[in-house]
């Protein structure tokens, strides 16, 4: 709930210096707050959702679960390694870069298996296998709470982390929220989306420039920055606009 109220915040702290933007773009649990910010929902019912869906997730698997980063790696034989130690990708960032996740014998399994095959490893700091098929229970129950809450169509564009298909409707967002808890987001190809969609300047709300590394990475030519390395919004703002 933190993470999505702190984005929501910085938007709107922001929006009324910068440009109309073309499309919004969430990593995760961003997703739903990148809905907030395309005027979908408000503060109070985003937070609501972001508590729901973290205390879903929590208890959809009763066996401590996890996520490892993985590098290094051709995706293919990330696949095969998933299918021995029986974990799956979680997030897709890159042809040789993902996320897997799992139980946590299971993901200790992957890891040695992975370091063995020359990946480098990270081990991320939560205490669920998000974007898996163990999280099945946790998306039942987010569609619901979707179902029942007072979102509404998007004002802007939204790329769905499943597919990075455009989501213009309540009962896309609805579909593709809920659907992404217990499925893996495929993160490159909504970086590859954003390109073809014709943006030419894209802005990472943060906390943090994570993301905006991992763009730079893949389309070096395009601008691309967090919030987070500028010490005000003016500062944010003037470069956006000589960006563009």
């Amino acid at each position: 709930p933190l993470l999505c109220i702190t984005e929501m915040a910085i938007w709107t702290a922001l929006r009324v210096h910068l440009p109309e933007p073309s499309v919004f773009a969430g990593y995760s649990v961003g997703e739903l707050a990148a809905h907030a910010c395309a005027g979908a929902l408000q503060a109070t019912e985003l937070a609501h959702l972001a508590r729901a869906r973290a205390l879903q997730m929590d208890g959809a698997c009763p066996h401590d679960g996890g996520l490892v980063a993985v590098s290094g790696l051709a995706h293919g034989l990330i696949e095969r390694l998933c299918a021995q130690t029986g974990v799956e990708i979680a997030i897709i960032n890159g042809a040789d870069r993902c996320v897997a996740g799992g139980l946590a014998a299971d993901l200790s399994a992957f890891e040695e298996a992975a370091i063995r095959a020359g990946a480098r490893i990270q081990l991320l700091h939560v205490s669920v296998a998000a974007h898996t098929r163990l999280m099945s229970p946790a998306s039942t129950a987010f569609r619901s709470a979707l179902a029942a809450s007072p979102l509404r169509d998007p004002a802007v564009r939204i790329l769905a982390g499943v597919d990075a298909s455009s989501v213009l409707t309540r009962g896309r967002a609805i579909h593709t929220l809920a659907h992404q808890v217990a499925a893996p987001i495929r993160w490159a190809d909504c970086m590859d989306a954003l390109v073809e969609s014709g943006c030419d300047v894209l802005l990472e709300l943060g906390p943090g420039d994570a993301l905006s590394r991992m763009f730079h990475s893949r389309h070096a030519c395009i601008p691309c920055r967090s919030v987070a390395e500028f010490s005000s919004f003016a500062g944010v703002a003037h470069w956006v606009a000589a960006a563009a």
